[in-house]
């Protein structure tokens, strides 16, 4: 707990000056708070006895200016306390989001977009308001308390000692149900993560739900989260109202045990009138740091689960590089698999590669071939460094790819992969993605390469025309052409092509193969693909299947291999006659 608030208070040392000065103004607004008991003491027991009207009268307004001072204060303190909180929020989102950033794969892969977005959204709304409130609300009323203590005490020592009696009573009440109501909160943000990442996922699925008619299966799945919310928020409520209700009975208790301690000491003569007056105005001075505290406490509950739920993500382990890696300015070599084994989670029972090894030779092109689910996609993720090998190694340029920065190695990789990801925003920002950097001319000559150019001219913005989200308005060809003007622009030393023309007609490929080929020249090319007539010219195809390399050779090789695999999965692709590759006879 005390770590936890350590690290709490460091977001507020970059806006320390301005979080003092509203501190200050905070006790400004104490002390201005307890004026008008003693005004009212002073004018009860000795302005009006003893008819000093003048004195009335200069009091009175003197504390009508002071209102107006606190008014102008009280903008202040509201205005630039809230300023306070929403920098914090907006430093801890900008934290969040760069730790996102470096987050390995596998943490997308058991954590859903949506219970995501709500720790950004949600949870740092939360916490805002716990930097904000936190602060003011306990300085606020630790002063008012020590104020209106000794001030009372000023009046009626045993009278007082009789009303701050009670105080343990609240504090035993106050964290008792306090443990309650933060189990209910926590259940209650796990609930609407569950709905956050429920709406996330029909939201981004909603065509597929249209075409299959599954909106009626899309609303029982929201409605089963949704019922879960309410449950959970049933049982925030009902720990909140038992600890309000409880409270609330303690707080009215010190009003009637004011009025009563003080009628008794009142009618033995122990105190004036005017003490009496005072005291039972002052107690509220008392009573309202209580309940300040006691309003504080459902927002200490939001925040500090919230910061909670933050630090998790703030505390996962990210990407790093070993402490002797370098960076490359170029990493144009063979590219080998030593001996590589490789699952995605520990406690599987079986390897989603089992001991891998094949050379990939500078500046020519391999194929990967075989059933889905036998390796070829992970075998390109593990090239990059989105996952890291189990075991033995993966060189390139005889040099341990953990060896190499992570920044580095990725410059020098180009990918397009069969699911093309295209950001919200116009087809020149997307293809000046490939390259931050690239002029105007060279994203032009990306495009043309590409061949989209001719496409993007026909529309009335040209190259800032916006594609939509994940580029909606857009074919499947023009997505993949898209993205492969992007790998143009990079200009890699490798080239990963994961399924890279599977969504294009045979026209449009023949013209990116065409444009692949020259970008090939003098890289080293992995392709990927399950169109066994798009890869009869690499120099090399690997047959994988169940984490290993079944086959190996020519397209011509592997064709005249009597019972092999990659013939079987070639004649399957031509047994209807519907394509004929007519420069390879079957034997």
């Amino acid at each position: 707990m005390i770590s936890m608030l350590k690290r709490f208070i460091s977001y507020y040392k970059p806006h320390k000056k301005l979080f003092f000065t509203v501190m200050v103004i905070d006790l400004l607004m104490c002390i201005i708070n307890m004026l008008y008991p003693i005004i009212n003491r002073r004018m009860l027991n000795d302005f009006v006895p003893n008819r000093k009207f003048d004195l009335i009268l200069i009091f009175g307004i003197s504390l009508f200016a002071i209102y107006l001072v606190k008014a102008v204060l009280k903008y202040l303190f509201d205005y630039y306390g809230h300023v306070v909180g929403t920098r914090i929020q907006a430093d801890m989102r900008s934290e969040l989001f760069d730790k996102l950033e470096k987050l390995p794969f596998n943490y997308y892969d058991n954590n859903e977009t949506g219970k995501i977005m709500s720790r950004i959204v949600n949870d740092l709304q939360d916490i805002s308001e716990l930097a904000h409130h936190g602060p003011e609300n306990i300085f606020m009323a630790a002063c008012m308390l020590l104020f209106s203590f000794f001030y009372l005490s000023g009046i009626s020592l045993p009278l007082t000692l009789i009303i701050f009696a009670s105080m343990p009573i609240l504090v035993f009440v106050a964290l008792r149900l306090r443990v309650r109501h933060m189990i209910s909160t926590r259940k209650t943000r796990a609930s609407l993560a569950e709905i956050n990442a429920s709406v996330n996922s029909s939201i981004s699925g909603i065509r597929v739900t249209k075409a299959f008619n599954n909106s009626s299966r899309e609303s029982e799945k929201f409605e089963e989260g949704n019922r879960h919310f309410v449950e959970a928020r049933k049982g925030q409520y009902h720990t909140m109202g038992l600890f309000h209700a409880a409270t609330a009975f303690i707080t009215d208790a010190f009003n009637a045990i004011c009025l009563i301690s003080g009628g008794i000491f009142l009618y033995k003569g122990l105190i004036t009138f005017g003490d009496y007056s005072a005291f039972i105005i002052s107690i509220n001075f008392f009573v309202a740091p209580i309940n300040t505290l006691i309003n504080f406490a459902e927002i200490f509950q939001e925040g500090s689960v919230g910061f909670e739920r933050f630090i998790e993500i703030i505390d996962e382990p990210i990407e790093e590089d070993r402490p002797k890696a370098k960076a490359y300015k170029r990493l144009n070599g063979d590219i080998e698999f030593k001996d590589v084994y490789f699952s995605y989670n520990e406690d599987e029972e079986k390897e989603v590669l089992n001991g891998v090894s094949f050379i990939a030779e500078k500046g020519k092109t391999m194929a990967l071939v075989g059933p889905s689910g036998g390796g070829k996609t992970t075998i390109c993720h593990l090239l990059p460094k989105f996952y890291h090998a189990d075991s033995g190694e993966i060189l390139i340029n005889n040099i341990n790819i953990e060896d190499i920065k992570m920044e580095s190695l990725r410059d020098h990789i180009g990918i397009v992969q069969q699911d093309v990801f295209l950001f919200n925003g116009s087809f020149y920002d997307n293809i000046l993605y490939g390259k931050m950097n690239a002029t105007r001319k060279e994203v032009i000559s990306a495009a043309k390469k590409a061949n989209i150019y001719d496409y993007i001219m026909t529309l009335p913005e040209g190259f800032d025309t916006q594609i939509g989200e994940r580029g909606v308005r857009l074919s499947g060809g023009q997505k993949q052409r898209l993205s492969i003007a992007r790998v143009f622009l990079k200009n890699p030393d490798i080239l990963i092509l994961d399924e890279a023309t599977s969504a294009l007609d045979n026209t449009t490929e023949i013209l990116i193969q065409q444009a692949l080929n020259s970008l090939k020249k003098g890289r080293t090319t992995i392709v990927v693909a399950h169109r066994l007539s798009t890869i009869k010219n690499a120099d090399k195809i690997l047959v994988i299947a169940n984490g290993s390399i079944v086959e190996e050779g020519t397209h011509e090789k592997l064709l005249n291999k009597r019972n092999g695999l990659y013939r079987k999965l070639y004649k399957a692709q031509f047994k209807d006659g519907s394509t004929v590759d007519h420069n390879i006879m079957l034997s």
